[in-house]
């Protein structure tokens, strides 16, 4: 019979570890850009925008409809669902948070367009560190609206 020793439940419990460590990170799937279907918001052009036209006005509600979708479609999987992350890529409820709270209008209108220029870079080319790719680039899968689209759901996440 063999007898339970420290060394044995530590290798045990090191295997468990490590077992549900590669399941969470094979969990995440394929992680190709998924295109998203933005017929049905005003389109915004060429030039590639500073600030979210879709954050107050009438397309509002349906880039709001689209933001959700697509970011259940390419976001998640990495940054959680309804952007609760769970420990692989950034919390996206807290990703303005700094902002939020500012009492000055004008550091505060400042902040959340900094946040912007960040979340656009971002999104566009994607981030690489040290040769790794920590998010991949969607400029060249995603529009500018399906972008800000994404950008609106985030929005409606913030922590309060």
């Amino acid at each position: 019979m063999n007898a339970l020793t420290p060394s044995r439940l530590l290798r045990g419990l090191t295997a468990a570890l490590l077992g549900l460590a590669l399941q969470n990170a094979w969990a995440h799937g394929d992680v190709t850009p998924q295109a998203v279907d933005t017929s049905t918001l005003p389109q915004l052009g060429s030039k590639w925008l500073d600030a979210n036209p879709y954050s107050t006005g009438p397309a509002h509600k349906e880039a709001l409809r689209i933001g959700t979708s697509a970011y259940n479609q390419n976001c998640a999987r990495c940054h959680g669902l309804e952007a609760i992350s769970g420990g692989i890529a950034p919390d996206l409820r807290k990703f303005d948070g700094d902002c939020t709270g500012l009492a000055d209008a004008a550091k505060k209108a400042a902040c959340f367009k900094e946040m912007d220029d960040f979340y656009m870079a971002t999104v566009r080319r994607g981030r690489v560190r040290d040769g790794r790719v920590y998010m991949p680039p969607f400029e060249a899968t995603l529009s500018q609206e399906a972008i800000w689209a994404i950008r609106t759901y985030i929005e409606t996440r913030r922590e309060p």
